[in-house]
């Protein structure tokens, strides 16, 4: 059951929409359900018009505002849509009538046993959902206690689903994204779009955000995908203090653009949320060393394997500044990656946009190294093989500890998103991994070698040996040990560090877990004699991340 909280200053015209047939003729049968203490229901008079019973209406519930003196207050008039669930079972107009009773009362609109409460309508005009609206004005000409109204109605609708039998809704904790309001669902299946501007507007600001390195390049690449951008800049500083965008294609009846407000996309979209996470212009601007192109992957799965120690740190601001910028990596790693498994690293990076949030404040600047491994995979080319596969074997099981670490926080949302991302990466993984590891076993080395691994892998893993050695991607392994030692590395040693990193116990293929971890390792070669520009040559510097050169995905409205 979801309640949604707001307010305005028309009585009459909202009157006349909750009584009229509705913008797609999905009002049938307004009538009201609950309200204080009127006779009638003009609702059910068929022969009155929409303006006849607004007017009714508007006289009795903003009475107590002319009773000030004819100047009602500004936003006094409250509405609060109550809707039940896809699937759950049809309510009576009696139940109704309890839901707003509840509603009312534990917002502060009309307390019980309060008799001058606000003068306040519930109307029912579909199976699924009822309207409360109010006047914020008490028969004593107070204003009402509404005081985090919304949070104490979403708290409210809770226990009301569980005494009505009712599919039980996540909490939310004040830091989700508004959700498309039923105009702009019903205008983009007008339009034939996927989803709505604003959905879309989201995705693509996350997208971009995650991309790029400054503010300016932010709002550059938004104007080169097409997004019209409005800035608000300060009267005094001269700098901007906010901005809207708004979709291509998206007008309102006068032709003019629909803007949508960057907080009102998303809390952490808004200009200083962003600032928080992007670099100044002077260290974006620092020459860079020219790197193995390998090197951004192992960088970011070096970073997310600390990240999984921060989220069990006790600092909860620096769990949060990781989770952040984790799904940056998201973002990058489905830009990096070629095949079919993308359109699933896609799907985890919108999914995950909102367990990256909560109400714990991060702590930016503890998540630096983090940041900067998703920056760097926006920029890497395609490495083709085990280590892309890796890092997304990585981030797999970062998700999941996410999913665990909201969950211990009660984020029911954020948890929740946390654990659809995980299914998206699951079947990336899968996608990406299977020609990998067919390869890998395909290649496999002569029968003395995968002996000789065998002994090693029961010599330095005992515990795990029996497991490892009857994985299916067992053959897999011999190949990467076996290319790793080609590489200059020690395969004792390595797989040391390997089992090291984290246990093995919980892993259903150890196996594949050590594929993918030695896969990160650099060769002991290449860190001893590191790469380095030839002297006179100038060290270059990445390009902007304009769409051409980090490839961020613009998923069509249509």
């Amino acid at each position: 059951m979801v309640p949604d909280v707001s307010a305005g200053s028309d009585t009459r015209g909202l009157i006349a929409y909750l009584f009229g047939p509705g913008r797609r003729d999905e009002h049938t049968d307004p009538h009201i359900v609950a309200a204080w203490d009127m006779a009638g229901d003009p609702g059910r008079d068929p022969t009155a018009t929409y303006s006849q019973l607004a007017r009714r209406l508007d006289h009795h519930v903003d009475l107590r505002t002319r009773e000030l003196g004819g100047k009602k207050p500004t936003q006094h008039v409250w509405h609060c849509p109550v809707r039940t669930a896809p699937g759950d079972r049809y309510l009576t107009d009696a139940e109704w009538a309890e839901v707003a009773r509840r509603v009312v009362a534990v917002t502060g609109i009309a307390p019980e046993g309060d008799e001058k409460a606000c003068r306040r309508i519930a109307v029912r005009h579909a199976d699924d959902h009822i309207h409360i609206m109010a006047t914020t004005v008490r028969a004593d000409g107070r204003r009402p206690r509404t005081h985090r109204d919304g949070q104490r109605a979403q708290a409210e609708c809770r226990k009301i689903e569980i005494e009505f039998g009712l599919r039980r809704l996540k909490s939310g904790d004040l830091t989700a994204p508004p959700t498309p309001t039923g105009a702009e669902r019903a205008k983009a299946e007008r339009q034939g779009w996927q989803i709505t501007p604003r959905q879309w507007l989201r995705e693509q600001a996350y997208a971009v955000a995650a991309a790029v390195r400054t503010e300016a390049d932010y709002f550059t690449v938004l104007d080169c995908l097409g997004i019209k951008v409005k800035t608000r800049i300060g009267p005094a500083t001269g700098d901007v203090i906010g901005y809207s965008l708004a979709a291509p294609g998206d007008t309102n009846a006068a032709g003019e653009p629909v803007w949508y407000g960057a907080s009102k996309l998303a809390p952490d979209l808004s200009i200083n949320r962003l600032r928080e996470r992007l670099t100044s212009q002077d260290v974006a601007d620092r020459p860079r060393q020219a790197a193995d192109p390998a090197q951004p992957w192992r960088r970011a799965a070096s970073a997310l394997h600390a990240t999984h120690t921060a989220l069990g740190s006790a600092n909860d601001s620096i769990a949060q500044a990781h989770l952040a910028a984790f799904g940056d990596v998201l973002h990058n790693l489905a830009l990096a990656t070629h095949g079919q498994h993308r359109t699933e690293l896609r799907a985890a990076a919108v999914a995950f946009d909102r367990a990256r949030r909560s109400a714990i404040r991060a702590d930016h600047q503890t998540a630096t190294a983090l940041q900067e491994a998703a920056k760097e995979l926006a920029y890497a080319s395609h490495t083709p093989g085990g280590l892309a596969v890796a890092v997304i074997f990585a981030a797999l099981h970062l998700a999941r500890a996410a999913a665990h670490w909201h969950t211990q926080r009660g984020h029911e949302q954020q948890a929740a998103a946390a654990e659809q991302a995980l299914l998206h990466l699951q079947a990336g993984y899968e996608q990406a991994a299977a020609p990998v590891l067919a390869q890998l076993t395909r290649r496999a080395p002569r029968p003395q070698t995968a002996d000789r691994f065998e002994a090693t892998i029961r010599h330095t893993v005992p515990a795990q040996a029996d497991r490892i050695l009857t994985d299916p991607a067992w053959p897999a392994l011999v190949t990467a040990l076996a290319r790793a030692e080609s590489a200059g590395h020690r395969p004792r040693q390595l797989l040391a560090q390997a089992a090291a990193e984290r246990e093995l116990d919980t892993a259903e293929h150890p196996a594949q877990v050590l594929i993918w971890r030695i896969a990160t390792q650099p060769s002991d070669r290449a860190r001893a004699t590191p790469r380095r520009a030839p002297v006179g040559v100038p060290t270059p510097v990445p390009s902007p991340a304009y769409p051409a050169a980090t490839g961020v995905h613009v998923r069509p409205l249509g």
